[in-house]
Protein backbone atom coordinates (compact mmCIF):
# COMPACT_ATOMS: atom_id res chain seq x y z
CA UNK A 1 0.00 0.00 0.00
CA UNK A 2 1.51 3.27 -1.08
CA UNK A 3 0.46 6.61 0.38
CA UNK A 4 -1.91 8.45 -1.95
CA UNK A 5 -0.92 11.80 -3.39
CA UNK A 6 -3.23 14.82 -3.09
CA UNK A 7 -4.19 14.38 -6.75
CA UNK A 8 -5.02 10.69 -6.25
CA UNK A 9 -7.11 11.53 -3.17
CA UNK A 10 -9.04 14.17 -5.12
CA UNK A 11 -9.68 11.65 -7.91
CA UNK A 12 -10.89 8.91 -5.51
CA UNK A 13 -12.92 10.99 -3.05
CA UNK A 14 -16.04 11.18 -5.28
CA UNK A 15 -16.33 7.39 -4.88
CA UNK A 16 -17.22 7.90 -1.21
CA UNK A 17 -19.81 10.70 -0.92
CA UNK A 18 -20.23 12.03 2.58
CA UNK A 19 -16.62 11.39 3.50
CA UNK A 20 -14.10 14.21 3.80
CA UNK A 21 -10.35 14.52 4.03
CA UNK A 22 -8.94 15.98 7.22
CA UNK A 23 -5.33 16.64 8.12
CA UNK A 24 -4.00 15.63 11.51
CA UNK A 25 -0.36 15.46 12.52
CA UNK A 26 0.56 16.36 8.94
CA UNK A 27 -1.26 13.34 7.51
CA UNK A 28 -4.34 13.15 5.29
CA UNK A 29 -7.12 11.04 6.78
CA UNK A 30 -10.54 9.98 5.50
CA UNK A 31 -13.27 10.98 7.95
CA UNK A 32 -17.03 10.70 8.33
CA UNK A 33 -19.56 11.11 11.12
CA UNK A 34 -22.64 8.88 11.24
CA UNK A 35 -25.76 9.72 13.29
CA UNK A 36 -28.01 7.30 15.14
CA UNK A 37 -31.12 7.39 17.33
CA UNK A 38 -29.30 6.31 20.49
CA UNK A 39 -26.13 4.86 21.97
CA UNK A 40 -27.13 1.23 21.37
CA UNK A 41 -27.43 1.79 17.60
CA UNK A 42 -24.13 3.66 17.52
CA UNK A 43 -22.42 0.86 19.43
CA UNK A 44 -23.86 -1.81 17.14
CA UNK A 45 -22.55 0.08 14.09
CA UNK A 46 -19.13 0.43 15.75
CA UNK A 47 -18.99 -3.32 16.35
CA UNK A 48 -19.88 -4.09 12.72
CA UNK A 49 -17.08 -1.79 11.55
CA UNK A 50 -14.75 -3.57 13.93
CA UNK A 51 -15.55 -6.92 12.30
CA UNK A 52 -14.88 -5.47 8.82
CA UNK A 53 -11.61 -4.00 10.03
CA UNK A 54 -10.46 -7.30 11.52
CA UNK A 55 -11.29 -9.17 8.31
CA UNK A 56 -9.29 -6.67 6.26
CA UNK A 57 -6.51 -6.22 8.84
CA UNK A 58 -6.93 -2.47 8.37
CA UNK A 59 -8.22 -0.59 11.39
CA UNK A 60 -9.79 2.87 11.70
CA UNK A 61 -10.09 5.24 14.60
CA UNK A 62 -13.63 4.82 15.91
CA UNK A 63 -15.18 7.34 18.28
CA UNK A 64 -18.52 6.14 19.62
CA UNK A 65 -20.77 8.59 21.45
CA UNK A 66 -24.47 8.81 22.20
CA UNK A 67 -26.12 8.89 18.77
CA UNK A 68 -22.91 9.34 16.83
CA UNK A 69 -19.93 7.39 15.45
CA UNK A 70 -16.95 9.12 13.87
CA UNK A 71 -14.82 6.91 11.60
CA UNK A 72 -11.34 7.93 10.47
CA UNK A 73 -9.21 5.87 8.08
CA UNK A 74 -5.49 6.25 7.30
CA UNK A 75 -2.39 4.12 7.29
CA UNK A 76 -0.07 4.52 10.23
CA UNK A 77 2.77 2.76 8.42
CA UNK A 78 2.43 4.87 5.25
CA UNK A 79 1.85 8.14 7.07
CA UNK A 80 -1.42 9.07 5.38
CA UNK A 81 -4.23 7.81 3.20
CA UNK A 82 -3.94 4.69 1.06
CA UNK A 83 -6.29 3.14 -1.50
CA UNK A 84 -7.53 0.65 1.12
CA UNK A 85 -9.02 3.57 3.06
CA UNK A 86 -11.36 4.34 0.16
CA UNK A 87 -12.31 0.68 -0.16
CA UNK A 88 -13.00 0.39 3.57
CA UNK A 89 -15.12 3.55 3.49
CA UNK A 90 -17.22 1.94 0.76
CA UNK A 91 -17.70 -1.14 2.94
CA UNK A 92 -18.71 1.00 5.92
CA UNK A 93 -21.23 2.85 3.75
CA UNK A 94 -22.71 -0.52 2.71
CA UNK A 95 -23.44 -1.36 6.36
Amino acid sequence: MAKLTAVEIADLLPQVPGWSVITEDGMSRLNREFSFEDFAEALSFTNRIGLLAEEADHHPRLVTEWGRVTVTWWSHSEGGMVAADIEMAKKVDAL
